[in-house]
This record gives C-alpha cells, sequence and structure tokens, in this order.
C-alpha cells in the first residue's frame, strides 16, 4: 500500500518514484503537486538537520535556474525532478519542463503543468503535451479528466478527446473498461459518437453496466442505430434489463418496432416509469390500458404491479379494488396496492394506519409515505411508544418519520425534539 501523504518526503529523501507513490493513481500525483508545496524548501537532502544547518546545504548558480543540493565547497546536485516540476518557484517549474521530453513516466505532472496558475509554466507545458503522441495521451486520461474541473485544465481535456476521436479504436476501447467512472463516460461518448459499438452491443452495455448515465447512453444508441435484421435482438436485450430507465427505453421502442401489442405484459411492471411507457405504446395503438388494469387486477398474484397501475390511470371507484388489495396474502401486492391509493389520491387515514404494523416492511414503508401528509393527526404519545427497543425494526423506522413531519408540521425543529427524545440512531 502506497502513503500518499509521505510521497514528497520520500522522493526528497531519495526514493526511487515507483516506490514513493502510486503512479497509476491520478489522486496520487495531484496529491504530490499538493504536498511538495509543504516541503521545508530550503533543506532538501538534509531534512532531518536544524534550519540554520539545512541552508547551508543549498548553492544557486546564476546559469542554472534549477537548485542544487551541496556545501558551498562541493559539487551540488539538483533535488529530484519529480519535486521541481512542483516547486512552489515558477521559474524553476518552467525550466524542470524540458527535462520531461526525456522521461516520459512524469507526464502526468506535465499535464498538471498544463493548468498551472503562472501562465509561463502552462504555456511551457502546453506546448510540450502538444509533442506527446495520440496514443500516449490515453494513459493520461483520468488526471486529465480530474484537471478539466479547473479553470485553465481544458486545453489537455481538447489534446485528449481530439486524440481518441481520431486515433485507433482500441485507445477508446481500452479506456471504456477503466475503474475510473468519468474516464469510463467519456469513452463510451466518444465510442458511440465514433459509431465503434453495435446497436447489440450497445444494448449489452446497457443491460449490465451498473452506471445509470451509461445505461442511458448506451440504451438511447442502441435505439437509434437500429438496423434492419438487429432490431429484435436489441429490443429484446433493453425489454429483459433489470435497471427500470433500459425497460422504459425498450417499452418506448416497441412503437417504432410496431410491436404495440407487447407493451401489454410491461403495465403491470414493478417501475412506475415502465408502466408508463407500456400505457403510452398502447395508447398509441388506440388500445385503453384501464380495462386491461381490472382485469389483472381480479389476479393480482399474477402481475402484483397492476395494483399500481390501476391507481395510476384509474378512476375513484377503482379505490375499493385497492383497499381490497390491501389487505391480499402476498406483501408485493399490497405494496403497489397502497402506491396505487396513493396515486388515485384515495388515501384514508383510518384505513391506512394499520398497514403501519403490517409485517412486511417494505408494506410499512409504503404506508408510511402515504400517511406523512397526515403526520399531525397522529398521537405523539403512541408514535413514541413505537420506538421502544422492543418494536420491530420497521415500525420504529416509521414512528421516527412520522415524528419528524408531525414536528415539521407544528413548526417545531426535528433533531432535538424528535431524534434525541426518541433514542433512534439513523
Amino acid at each position: 500500500m502506497y502513503d500518499d501523504d509521505g510521497a514528497a518526503e520520500r522522493l526528497a529523501l531519495g526514493a526511487p518514484l515507483r516506490e514513493a507513490l502510486d503512479t497509476t493513481s491520478a489522486e496520487a500525483w495531484v496529491r504530490l503537486d499538493a504536498d511538495v508545496r509543504a516541503l521545508p524548501w530550503l533543506s532538501w537532502a538534509p531534512l532531518r538537520m536544524e534550519p540554520p544547518v539545512r541552508r547551508r546545504w543549498l548553492s544557486w548558480d546564476r546559469q542554472d535556474p534549477l537548485p542544487r543540493i551541496g556545501r558551498p565547497s562541493t559539487p551540488g546536485r539538483r533535488p529530484p525532478l519529480p519535486l521541481l516540476l512542483c516547486h512552489p518557484d515558477g521559474r524553476i517549474r518552467e525550466a524542470a519542463l524540458e527535462s520531461v521530453r526525456h522521461a516520459p513516466e512524469l507526464r502526468p505532472l506535465l499535464v498538471l503543468r498544463c493548468a498551472d496558475w503562472a501562465g509561463p509554466v502552462r504555456e511551457r507545458a502546453r506546448a510540450l503535451l502538444a509533442e506527446v503522441p495520440g496514443p500516449e495521451l490515453a494513459p493520461l486520461a483520468e488526471l486529465i479528466l480530474r484537471l478539466d474541473r479547473r479553470a485553465q485544465g481544458g486545453f489537455a481535456h481538447a489534446l485528449l478527446e481530439s486524440s481518441l476521436r481520431e486515433g485507433p479504436p482500441g485507445d477508446v476501447e481500452a479506456l471504456m473498461a477503466h475503474q475510473d467512472r468519468s474516464t469510463r463516460r467519456f469513452a463510451h461518448r466518444i465510442a458511440v459518437g465514433r459509431g465503434l459499438l453495435s446497436p447489440v452491443r450497445l444494448a449489452v452495455i446497457a443491460t449490465t453496466e451498473g452506471d445509470v448515465t451509461l445505461q442511458d447512453l448506451c440504451a438511447d444508441a442502441a435505439l437509434a442505430g437500429l438496423r434492419p435484421g438487429a432490431g429484435p435482438a436489441v429490443l429484446d436485450r433493453l425489454l429483459s434489463a433489470r435497471a427500470p430507465r433500459v425497460r422504459a427505453a425498450g417499452v418506448t421502442a416497441l412503437r417504432r418496432a410496431g410491436r404495440h401489442a407487447e407493451a401489454e405484459r410491461f403495465l403491470g411492471d414493478r417501475a412506475g416509469l415502465v408502466r408508463a411507457c407500456a400505457r403510452y405504446v398502447l395508447r398509441q395503438a388506440g388500445i385503453d390500458p384501464l380495462p386491461r388494469y381490472r382485469a389483472l387486477c381480479r389476479d393480482p398474484a399474477a402481475c402484483p404491479g397492476a395494483a399500481a397501475g390501476l391507481g395510476e390511470c384509474g378512476e375513484r371507484a377503482d379505490a375499493g379494488t385497492l383497499w381490497v388489495l390491501t389487505a391480499h396474502p402476498l406483501p408485493a401486492v399490497r405494496v403497489h396496492a397502497v402506491t396505487g391509493l396513493r396515486a388515485l389520491d384515495a388515501v384514508s387515514y383510518e384505513r391506512m394506519r394499520p398497514l403501519l404494523e403490517d409485517p412486511a416492511s417494505a408494506v410499512v414503508r409504503a404506508a408510511t409515505l402515504a400517511l406523512l401528509p397526515d403526520a399531525d393527526r397522529f398521537d405523539e404519545h403512541w408514535l413514541r411508544a413505537c420506538l421502544a427497543p422492543e418494536r420491530p425494526r420497521r415500525l420504529r423506522v416509521a414512528a421516527e418519520r412520522l415524528l419528524r413531519a408531525r414536528a415539521r408540521h407544528d413548526g417545531r425543529p426535528t433533531g432535538e425534539n424528535v431524534r434525541d427524545r426518541t433514542g433512534v440512531t439513523r
């Protein structure tokens, strides 16, 4: 394990670069750049000497802009180049830049100097970075993207983007698997823009990638690039995705593919976004989803999400069906029934309150959410009694949320009056 906090001092004491810090970490280079400024710059090698003695070890040559270490009567040696590239004096940083031509392992510091606050340092570093071949910029992508947040960080970013858009596809492919999330996103955007990925592969990425941004990017690109013969494979992959946003994209695309009828099986999807897209596709085909929901709710165990869908597009008269389903033996049906009642604006405080003691945590959470607008109607003593350690955790959490909502309704501070007196730790 590397201790980034001590990298600057280890370099000053003569440790090799790869032993002093993790050279593959963008964070380690950024921290090194900051920590070098905290070193006693009049005391390179003799870090442990007293200040008066250390100052006598530093000698300067008017013909050489870089400092050297040594007694005035003996030839001096320069401090390690990585430290000179981070020196507080901009003249020293600028002079040290020329040495990076022959030290490619120090290119991360060249990238840092491209965002330097000193104009002469910044311009010289940019001129040197522009000489670096495009494929050799790819390993610096994480650091370049991190520095792009700085006021002067755009140059290296533009250089990297240009090299990836025009360079070998393999460089982009390698960055698509990078461990850094921002780098992966950047590489995927380049790949999509260059058309390097087939719709089928884009669909696979959308359904296997855990990053929501990449899910959306690849799902949209997969649908936009559909070709004859590839459509079914792409759509079927998207429709089977675990991520609701990806499934929703696939369901919406059923309309363009002329497969409207297939949207019906998503009317009872567990995600509200997917249910809404399914209703949209059916309505575009002239199909009213409401009768389908009513039919599905006759056997809700086969499609629990239909109860929520019925509330989302039903009528007030459908509230009776949903109240019946709040007593269904299957917890998933009870949860969606509560969700449907909220969507239908048919929540009854008296009838919903018993669900706070439901044996299923998901049902208690849904009921709590539905009862928050009526929190002021709860008896505070009853809610505090529900916070007793022997009560189920799901009920304790619900009671705390309701107490907070009740305190807000009464205009009281929620922290001191609720958390401290309840003893519940979140």
